[in-house]
């Protein structure tokens, strides 16, 4: 019961680029290697893109030395205590291209929601997002800290117990992304928060001409979308009686109430995308807007491919 693969070896991978972005998705997926007891590859790709006839863009080769780049993390982690097992490479490529790929044989693909390059105002880059959308393994982004208004930089609120947040879509839930939030509070000591968002309330017009609340239909709305995540999670509760659980229903905007949760948090998980009607990979919307405004590194779950 779980979205990353089952081979011990297989290792997560942070991708670097020497920006300061970079840097504090590393340390994130040294955290995560070690609380997985895995291997930590650290990639850069080079932006050296070669058009083929196969594809727009193919990698160019692999190298494990003469890169500044690389060079910089071997020198930022000399001496560290405690490290998992390392690989430095260099792949040749369009980062576009290369970076998603980096998640085909890995258990977790960790980068910087944006590198070198790009508007200074851009919350997430290009190669985040192809990330978030087309990588085979389960991808964390973490984000640069927010700006207080002296212009000093803010971290998510301290909770009492760490706390991971998973975004439940209650008719149509993500076993995935369940199952892989439940292992990462399990693994990190952390309190789950589920939170479950139904429609916004029903209206019900006056003879006036107004329109109200339908406080009947809306209660009766919340009781069904509780039911529906309640049954989702019963067997992730069974299977993790170590793992506090709290359910939060919530009218209205669901990534709106899970931006707000994220700034209390270590970890937002959400689903690729909640349906599977159109084909190819893509990312739902309240994943993207998650993605745009969280206040803490987000994790974008694949639907199982096997």
């Amino acid at each position: 019961m779980s979205s990353e693969p089952v081979n011990s070896l297989s290792p997560v991978v942070a991708a670097v680029d020497g920006s300061a972005g970079s840097v504090r998705a590393l340390e994130w997926a040294l955290t995560a290697a070690r609380l997985r007891e895995a291997p930590l590859r650290i990639v850069h790709v080079r932006a050296y893109g070669v058009p083929l006839v196969d594809g727009p863009f193919a990698s160019v080769g692999e190298r494990t030395e003469g890169d500044p780049v690389l060079d910089h993390v071997r020198a930022l982690l000399s001496g560290r205590a405690g490290l998992p097992p390392l690989e430095f490479v260099t792949v040749d490529g369009s980062p576009g291209h290369e970076l998603p790929r980096l998640g085909d044989r890995a258990r977790l693909l960790v980068l910087g929601s944006r590198g070198r390059g790009g508007f200074a105002s851009l919350l997430l880059g290009s190669n985040g997002l192809a990330c978030a959308r087309e990588a085979a393994c389960p991808v964390v982004v973490v984000p640069r800290p927010a700006q207080g208004d002296d212009g000093a930089a803010e971290g998510p609120v301290p909770a009492a117990r760490p706390r991971v947040v998973l975004g439940l879509a209650a008719p149509a839930p993500d076993s995935d992304a369940t199952a892989f939030a439940f292992a990462e509070a399990g693994r990190r000591g952390a309190r789950l928060q589920v939170v479950a968002a139904y429609p916004w309330p029903v209206l019900s017009s006056t003879a006036a001409g107004d329109f109200v609340m339908n406080a009947v239909a809306d209660g009766e709305t919340e009781r069904e979308y509780g039911e529906l995540a309640a049954a989702e999670l019963a067997l992730y509760r069974e299977s993790h009686p170590d793992v506090p659980v709290d359910v939060v229903l919530a009218s209205g905007d669901a990534a709106g109430h899970l931006v707000d949760a994220s700034h209390a948090a270590e970890l937002v998980v959400v689903g690729r995308h909640r349906r599977r009607m159109a084909p190819g990979r893509m990312l739902g919307s309240v994943t993207h807007a998650v993605l745009l405004h969280a206040g803490c590194p987000v994790a974008v779950v694949p639907p199982d491919a096997g």
